[in-house]
């Protein structure tokens, strides 16, 4: 439970032991000396500011060369101080309401419509699955706007594929996107692909989730785990908080879920080991893949809640029904089923434009624990939204993934 902060007269003022600073960049933090733990988010308030990028006329700031200490110069007076002044003149960053958005894009957008004008440059952005389907087609959108494309995907052939057709259509955007090998069936191999992320990238702006398989037979994983629950969720889940360090308030979380959550039946008092790891006796293929699109939605708004005094936003959306793509390749049933209605359903250019619309639209800012779908937020499934069920679930995936790595 948080503990209670002190009354104030003054909603804005800071606590006993907390203390405002500002980035060079304008965004306002706030340091605890007593926990030594830092926020983006007033401790009072929730709220987020900004000040001017520049010092007030006739301030000056250098290191000070005993302390190694930021300190602030009046000209004028020589009156030092370690605050910036710039904090005098912060603003609360204007409140996005939900319910205000204007949806701009339908279910006939693609992705590259959505960054119609927009230049990433200098964005780094992680996609999970990137060498096929959707996730191809959002590596592709991202990395023609000039954003660098991590494609986190298990075969490297394929991959490397991949970026070639990106590159035949634009040798700048296939020079963006590099391949990081990262098997979602292995812990091992999700711990050791977010350490390469790590030495390699101080900061990421796009977390994109998007692996996922459908339609497999009941197997399991080396780490003894169902396949469709650790590479759908858990892996995911482990990835997320590997890279925690490199993510602040100027990153999304993006996860790629379905409307399929909306059929899982699963109670808060079945958040199990055996209902989230299904035993062979106990799976069908279906009831697996409408769990684990549950738990990627109850994954996002458990992790928004966890990060929101970082700024981060996370948001998780469906990006259309029965698309085209691989992820129907394990049965041919479904392969079947999947080409028939192909005809009526979305392009994958059009599946990937939530995506696209979840990670970088500028209308987003500040908002976070979101359900999209044909890029505009709605209401996700009433079993979605359980907050014991949320904290169930991180919980246990915390445990079976600490029992594993240990």
């Amino acid at each position: 439970m948080p503990v209670p902060l002190p009354d104030s007269d003054s909603e804005d003022e800071l606590p006993p032991a907390w203390e405002e600073r500002a980035t060079t960049d304008g965004f306002v933090y706030y340091v605890n000396h007593q926990s030594k733990a830092t926020q983006w988010t007033h401790p009072r308030t929730g709220k987020m500011k900004r000040v001017s990028g520049d010092l007030p006329i006739g301030w000056t700031k250098q290191v000070e060369e005993a302390t190694g200490k930021i300190v602030f110069t009046e000209e004028a007076t020589q009156r030092k101080s370690y605050s910036d002044p710039r904090l005098a003149f912060a603003v609360e960053e204007a409140p996005q309401v939900v319910g205000q958005l204007r949806q701009r894009f339908d279910s006939s957008t693609n992705a590259l419509q959505v960054l119609h004008g927009r230049d990433l440059s200098g964005k780094i952005a992680i996609i999970t699955g990137a060498n096929t389907g959707i996730g191809f087609e959002t590596a592709r959108s991202l990395a023609l706007h000039g954003c660098e494309v991590i494609l986190a995907c298990r075969n490297e052939k394929s991959t490397n594929q991949a970026i070639a057709r990106i590159r035949s259509e634009k040798e700048s955007a296939g020079k963006l996107c590099k391949f990081f090998k990262l098997d979602l069936a292995s812990l091992r191999s999700t711990k050791e692909f977010a350490e390469q992320i790590k030495a390699k990238y101080k900061h990421i702006d796009m977390l994109i989730l998007n692996a996922g398989v459908f339609a497999l037979p009941h197997s399991l994983t080396e780490d003894g785990y169902e396949t469709t629950f650790q590479v759908c969720h858990l892996s995911h889940f482990y990835l997320t908080n590997l890279l925690s360090d490199i993510v602040d308030h100027t990153s999304r979380v993006v996860i790629v879920s379905s409307e399929s959550h909306r059929f899982s039946m699963l109670r808060t008092s079945d958040i199990t080991e055996s209902n989230l790891s299904l035993p062979a006796n106990k799976y069908w293929s279906m009831i697996a893949y409408n769990n684990v699109k549950l738990f990627n939605v109850l994954f996002a708004f458990e992790l928004a809640k966890r990060w929101k005094t970082r700024g981060i936003s996370v948001f998780v959306l469906h990006p259309g029904n029965l698309i085209s793509s691989d992820i129907s390749r394990n049965w041919w049933f479904y392969r079947l089923i999947f080409g028939l209605v192909r005809p009526f359903t979305k392009s994958l250019q059009q599946a990937a434009s939530t995506t696209i619309y979840c990670a970088t639209a500028h209308e987003l800012n500040g908002l976070t624990g979101l359900y999209f779908n044909n890029c505009y937020v709605c209401e996700p499934a009433r079993s979605a939204k359980n907050e014991r069920k949320q904290e169930a679930l991180w919980e246990l995936s915390e445990s079976m993934i600490e029992r594993i790595s240990k």
